[in-house]
């Protein structure tokens, strides 16, 4: 097995880099769309007036074909999560006797806002705990998000997988749940979107929000948020000149609008049209798009298809395969194994892997070859006979 993909990327030989939960490394593509902008932006007289929209325009129909929404004008250009997060938490109308769904230890980007929101009104945040149990843990977990929402939740809002160890949570059921409590249901596809499908016309979701350096492959602090009619009426964190009505005319700025642009456009970041960013994300887009999640799925389900179980032989704790993602695994080493010694040596023998509490977490892409697997295993295996 070889990578047909390999050869679009830049990473250095002899570094196994299983990390792109971490960060994805910039394809070639991606890094010429940079360079070129960059010198692009060296006689600012070449960028006219079409070029504040039309990236951004293009991000956001790649965005919307990707996670299989009908209206583009609903994707919004964000700099975080964090940033999308607190959107909706601007807009979130909840009383103290209410509460907020999330899901223990779930990326800080995800929490913050509610904590916020829930220190302000007096609402309950529930953190809904993983199962404390030495086998399959998912599906009793998903049972357990399913059963703390309730009438009095005002939202719901969790990953498609959770980010340390790439647990699968089941966002049909948690969904149906929600909107049957009468509930807002939020997703963070930061670490599946480009990996795994997500389909809003099957979930309908009221948001979904998506940092763009990892599994879309683009540039670290671009990212992109679908906002449902749930906000079509809703306040942005900033009052931008370029999401108002009419922008285009630079000549009539001057003439001011209350009116937004339709859809999510009002939910913008200030100078949303980055000359150098947005023609990176675009070109990350274009190469997600051309892949398809499913291949990126299929190639790194068959890529670990051999390591998962060799780690359970080495005492090493992993998923279940049907609750798991196919492109993030989180690896527990067997008790009396130090995780902090094993991911130095890990680094040292030039295996790149993130350590997340007390999980290895490895995440391969379509650069990656049975290889840089290989030498994953090898590292745990004398590590677990010395």
């Amino acid at each position: 097995m070889s990578s047909p993909y390999k050869h679009l990327f830049s990473l250095p030989d002899g570094l196994h880099y299983l990390n792109c939960a971490y960060m994805a490394p910039l394809s070639r593509r991606v890094a010429d769309a940079g360079r070129a902008a960059i010198e692009r932006l060296e006689a600012p007289s070449r960028i006219q007036v079409p070029d504040f929209f039309e990236h951004s325009d293009a991000a956001r129909r790649l965005f919307a074909r990707l996670i299989n929404v009908a209206d583009h004008r609903r994707i919004a250009i964000i700099p975080s999560v964090s940033y999308a997060m607190a959107t909706v938490a601007k807009n979130l109308r909840m009383q103290s006797d209410q509460n907020i769904v999330v899901i223990e230890e779930q990326f800080p980007s995800n929490v913050y806002s509610w904590r916020r929101a829930c220190a302000d009104t007096g609402a309950e945040l529930r953190a809904v705990a993983a199962p404390r149990t030495e086998g399959t843990l998912a599906g009793a977990w998903n049972d357990a998000v399913v059963a703390a929402i309730d009438r009095r939740t005002a939202l719901v809002t969790v990953p498609q997988l959770h980010w340390t160890d790439g647990t699968r949570f089941d966002l049909d059921e948690i969904g149906q749940r929600a909107r049957a409590c009468g509930a807002r249901f939020v997703i963070d596809g930061t670490q599946s979107v480009g990996a795994v499908p997500l389909d809003c016309e099957r979930l309908r979701p009221d948001a979904v929000a998506c940092a763009g350096y990892k599994w879309l492959t683009g540039p670290y602090a671009a990212g992109l948020a679908f906002f449902g009619s749930a906000y079509d009426d809703g306040v942005p964190l900033e009052e931008n000149w370029i999401t108002r009505e009419g922008s285009e005319d630079f000549a009539g700025l001057v003439r001011y609008r209350d009116e937004y642009q339709p859809g999510a456009i009002r939910y913008d970041v200030g100078e949303r049209s980055n000359f150098v960013l947005l023609p990176m994300l675009c070109a990350a887009l274009e190469q997600v798009v051309e892949w398809g999640p499913e291949t990126v799925s299929a190639y790194t389900r068959e890529l670990l298809s051999d390591a998962v179980p060799q780690l359970r032989e080495l005492g090493c704790r992993v998923e279940d395969d049907a609750w798991r993602a196919p492109h993030l695994l989180g690896v527990r080493v067997p008790t009396g194994l130090d995780v902090a010694i094993l991911a130095r040596e890990l680094a040292r023998r030039q295996v790149s892997v993130s350590v997340r509490g007390d999980v290895i977490r490895v995440a391969p892409h379509l650069y990656n070859e049975p290889d840089d697997v290989t030498a994953l295993v090898a590292v745990i295996r004398e590590a677990r006979s010395s």
